[in-house]
């Protein structure tokens, strides 16, 4: 998948926080905190081809239900295009 905005991945005082930088300063509202789930998800976005990638490396990572698995993803995915950063 492709990362549209400019976002950088620290850990900041215990917690997983996406900065934007370069014209993404512009672009957004501050900064994006990210629960484990969604910092893993972050990590897989630039070789992931699909949507039914970034599932099965959640299934084999997380014990969790296939169905919990996929609407938490598409709800995360949802929010990153709505605020266009995929």
């Amino acid at each position: 998948m492709i990362i549209k905005k400019e976002l950088i991945k620290r850990e900041i005082a215990g917690d997983t926080i996406l900065v934007p930088v370069g014209s993404a300063v512009y672009d957004s509202n501050g900064l994006f905190v990210l629960n484990e789930l969604a910092s893993f998800i972050w990590d897989l976005l630039p070789e992931a081809e699909s949507e039914t990638d970034i599932l099965n490396a959640v299934l084999n990572e997380y014990e969790v239900e296939k169905e919990t698995a996929q609407k938490d993803i598409s709800e995360f995915l949802a929010k990153l295009e709505k605020m266009e950063i995929i």
